[in-house]
């Protein structure tokens, strides 16, 4: 068990545990990505690599003014493989940096959302506020020896780390010579709450972080009307929590807080590997829960529940299905903000502001506007949003690669939108003797209000990363002679029978002024925006381990009705052909077909 590994010596040191310097030399790739750094666990595992990181990272803050000597850490991650042994380094180094208390969960088990919350919401035995945390996942990704580590740090405001302060982690990662840590393991038993004192005045608090998720989420939504309605004999459920962390956060959530049954829990063991799978929730990875609602080889028949939900491995992520029914990211974050107000107490006064990544869809901004609410589209990352909701700009926010959150905390959080959505189920379902408003029901009634955002987006992995650099500086390089481009669009639309007239309006690379500090983040994605509103995107993305992941994203609004039940590869199949060909994606890259299609 971990908490074997760790040990499980309760012995309180009367001194200051000693320190000693080690010397070292750089690595040149521990540049942190979107959501930080991420490589294969060879990778972390090679001498002084983590350490460096995590000591960088102390040297960044200190020059950035974050006074840390004397105040509480936040370390915790989604379990995979090789968590307990980087957590012994933070702990280490942490406590030879002057942190005093150290908050860890229990089996050093702790969703990206949770951190998030206990950075905001937690006081430490000494009665001090974390003023940040460090969480180890590696997010979707595989876990096992031969799989994927992460590590990323959040600030006090419990957001990821933002562009200025990682930008100083990379410099410090590149200069760096020496790190200081204790001399000896910090042992301490994860299998409980506890506080392990070190001596010096230091502890490491040992918390069961599923029970504080519970209150929090107390707070937001109204559990009495949550558990009446997953009560009815007319609904069920299940979750999928994919061998990450969200399993012990799904059970205290569904089973002890609604009371429903543990059969609705599916894959909710946490595993070092995730169970062999990878911990992504979509229509790929998910297979269990595809299968399960009627999605996959069979179709939905009486035993098919009535609402399906999974959570990826750091439990950030959320992918909603109904019965044979599957919810796009980008009109989930749309329902969801179109009956916050009404449905979750929370945000009963109404929403501040709503946003948006750049690459989901235009679901959202339609909701904006009936509701006369500030809307903004940011870049990829969760970090962007951060700002906006300390700000108090934005209530409700979200991302097409399946995250959904709100300002409860400055994470996506998959279990907050499920239950998110359970409420809007409960609150179109009040009266029992009624038939079920399904969420079928719910999403349709959505499109015949707001129009219908057809959607999808391929994803290329593990790409060369010269050749994936080389077809968006392809793509850039067409940008600058819009006649010739739509001479191109003409010509590829011929080769697809169906859709013709589509006319290009803008290209460009997506750039953001951050309305509240003024900060700029430039190359954020290339656009193809045709005059009709459909929208064509590339985009290389931060959040692989080994080479690079080209994300492809194709758009076609619809207002009619009529229009609202074509199969997506219908409804996008000239564009999926345009972008293809303007990409020459075959030729550049040699891939055929993408790894993921959503």
């Amino acid at each position: 068990s971990r908490a074997a590994r760790m040990g499980c010596c309760f012995t309180a040191p009367a001194f200051e545990r000693p320190t000693t310097t080690v010397f070292t030399t750089p690595y040149d790739d521990q540049k942190p990505g979107t959501s930080g750094l991420r490589k294969k666990v060879a990778v972390f595992k090679q001498e002084h690599y983590l350490a460096n990181f995590v000591q960088a990272t102390f040297n960044a803050l200190r020059e950035e003014g974050v006074d840390f000597r004397g105040r509480c850490l936040v370390v915790s991650g989604d379990g995979r493989y090789w968590m307990t042994e980087a957590i012994q380094t933070i702990l280490r180094i942490a406590t030879a940096n002057g942190v005093k208390d150290v908050v860890v969960g229990v089996e050093g088990l702790m969703s990206t959302p949770a951190v998030s919350a206990v950075i905001r919401r937690h006081t430490s035995v000494s009665g001090e506020k974390p003023f940040g945390g460090f969480i180890l996942t590696a997010s979707h990704n595989p876990g096992g020896p031969d799989a994927d580590f992460g590590i990323k740090y959040n600030g006090s405001n419990g957001a990821p780390a933002p562009e200025s302060l990682t930008s100083k982690i990379l410099e410090h990662t590149k200069k760096i010579d020496r790190y200081v840590w204790t001399e000896e393991l910090i042992d301490i038993d994860l299998s409980k709450p506890a506080i392990k004192r070190l001596g010096g005045g230091k502890t490491v608090e040992v918390i069961d972080a599923a029970t504080d998720y519970v209150a929090l989420m107390r707070e937001i939504f109204d559990f009495e009307a949550l558990a009446a309605f997953v009560a009815r004999k007319d609904f069920s459920m299940v979750f999928d929590g994919m061998h990450g962390v969200a399993g012990p956060f799904a059970k205290a959530i569904f089973v002890d807080a609604l009371g429903m049954d543990e059969s609705v829990l599916q894959n909710c063991e946490p595993s070092e590997d995730f169970g062999g799978g990878h911990p992504d929730p979509n229509l790929t990875y998910a297979k269990d829960l595809v299968e399960r609602m009627g999605l996959g080889t069979q179709a939905a028949g009486e035993e098919t529940p009535q609402f399906g939900a999974a959570a990826d491995g750091d439990a950030d992520r959320n992918m909603i299905l109904g019965k044979g029914f599957f919810v796009t990211p980008s009109d989930s974050v749309a329902v969801l903000a179109a009956n916050a107000a009404a449905a979750i107490p929370y945000f009963h006064d109404g929403l501040k502001g709503v946003a948006r990544s750049m690459p989901t869809s235009g679901a959202l901004d339609r909701v904006a506007a009936k509701l006369e609410v500030p809307f903004f589209e940011v870049p990829t990352g969760w970090k962007f949003f951060g700002n906006l909701m300390d700000d108090g700009k934005c209530s409700v926010c979200g991302e097409e690669s399946f995250g959904t959150g709100s300002d409860h905390v400055r994470e996506k959080d998959g279990i907050w939108a499920v239950l998110a959505w359970l409420s809007v189920l409960a609150h179109r379902n009040k009266d029992p003797e009624q038939p079920l408003v399904t969420v079928e029901d719910i999403v349709r009634e959505h499109w015949r209000t707001f129009g219908r955002n057809y959607y999808c987006r391929y994803d290329y992995e593990e790409v060369d990363a010269d050749k994936a650099k080389g077809l968006m500086a392809h793509l850039v390089a067409q940008q600058g002679d819009m006649d010739a481009l739509n001479k191109t669009v003409k010509e590829l639309q011929a080769l697809k029978r169906g859709q013709a007239g589509m006319q290009l309006a803008s290209a460009d690379e997506f750039e953001y002024t951050d309305p509240v500090d003024g900060s700029v983040a430039s190359k954020q994605g290339i656009r193809f925006l045709f005059e009709d509103g459909s929208r064509i995107i590339f985009r290389l993305s931060g959040t692989g381990s080994v080479g690079a992941t080209i994300r492809l994203y194709i758009e076609q609004y619809v207002q009619d009705p009529k229009g609202h039940s074509q199969k997506t590869e219908s409804a996008l199949g000239t564009l999926v052909t345009i972008a293809l060909g303007l990409s020459d994606m075959e030729g550049k890259t040699g891939r055929k077909e993408p790894t993921v299609k959503t």
